[in-house]
């Protein structure tokens, strides 16, 4: 079994950034895509950035050029945002799919932005 454990999340002002983190029970580099997708109160949950084996990245067009996908270390996909803004504000979920054995999610961290 495969776990995922977000961090990072909290309250902020608009215009200043978070980091938020996941932390993979197993070696990243055994899934085939990570990402992170967010649910906003009363709306689906969407897409917000993606990151594949080879390092290609895409995001959401409302988060370009304002957030950052990456991975730290064997086990950490990272989501730096910056410019935060009051729609930002969500549940993030952390992801990661496996060719063999679908897609495993994290529990989701809160991030609150006070417009």
């Amino acid at each position: 079994q495969v776990q995922l454990v977000e961090s990072g999340g909290g309250s902020v002002q608009a215009g200043r950034s978070l980091r938020l983190s996941c932390s993979v029970s197993r070696q990243i580099d055994r899934f085939t895509l990570l990402g992170w997708d967010r649910q906003a109160p009363g709306k689906k949950r969407d897409m917000v950035a993606r990151i594949e084996t080879n390092g290609r990245t895409s995001y959401d067009d409302s988060v370009k050029g304002r957030f950052t996908i990456s991975t730290l270390g064997l086990d950490t996909v990272s989501l730096l945002m910056t410019n935060l803004r009051p729609e930002d504000t969500a549940i993030y979920y952390c992801h990661a799919d496996h060719p063999l054995y679908g897609t495993f999610w994290g529990r989701g961290t809160q991030v609150t932005v006070d417009g």
